[in-house]
């Protein structure tokens, strides 16, 4: 027994202190949940109730999504346009869908030195019996076309589908002038 509960009227003092303490967090805990239930204004984070005000004062979001919409569309066919055209000038290993979404993908991944990422696209490509050979001539179109500016992700995708189509081929005006350019500002090749 406790210290406490010795003395006069022991009984007493063990059961009201124990007592006294549930009643008090039953006291707490009601008046908690009668706070919760009390109907209260709407309170939003800052952040979302700025936006709310933004988009109640542009009527214009509909146009915005229209736009970005249309945006999605005209890539979505300049993409299936240079499949078919793939497919049109190239033999049927090089020329297949999954072999130019596949190969271009690894052209820029050697490119950009992820070698690693690469490797497992390549592992996809020999799956799909792909062209290794023309993966090679890719590649080295890429390289010997000279540098890239590294922030400038469509032009080396650019590259990357022209190399495809032609990889022997002439290296192309746009590629170049990055050459040019590239030699005026004496950058080093990756």
């Amino acid at each position: 027994m406790s210290k406490t509960c010795l003395g006069a009227l022991p009984m007493l003092r063990c059961t009201l202190v124990p007592a006294a303490a549930v009643v008090a967090g039953a006291v707490l805990l009601l008046s908690a949940i009668a706070l919760a239930q009390q109907p209260q204004a709407e309170q939003k984070p800052p952040e979302q109730a700025q936006g709310e005000q933004k988009q109640e004062g542009k009527p214009d979001n509909a146009q915005n999504t229209a736009e970005r919409d249309k945006a999605e569309q005209e890539a979505a066919a300049r993409a299936i346009a240079e499949f078919k055209e793939a497919a049109a000038k190239l033999s049927s290993s090089a020329g297949a869908a999954e072999c130019v979404w596949t190969g271009r993908r690894i052209a820029s991944l050697l490119w950009r030195d992820d070698i690693d990422t690469a490797r497992r696209y390549i592992d996809l490509y020999d799956r799909f019996n792909c062209s290794s050979e023309h993966l090679k001539l890719v590649f080295r179109c890429v390289i010997e076309q000279g540098p890239l500016d590294p922030k400038a992700a469509d032009r080396l995708a650019s590259r990357v589908h022209g190399c495809w189509i032609a990889p022997e081929g002439e290296t192309t005006a746009a590629s170049q002038a990055t050459v040019g350019s590239g030699a005026k500002q004496k950058t080093i090749p990756n």
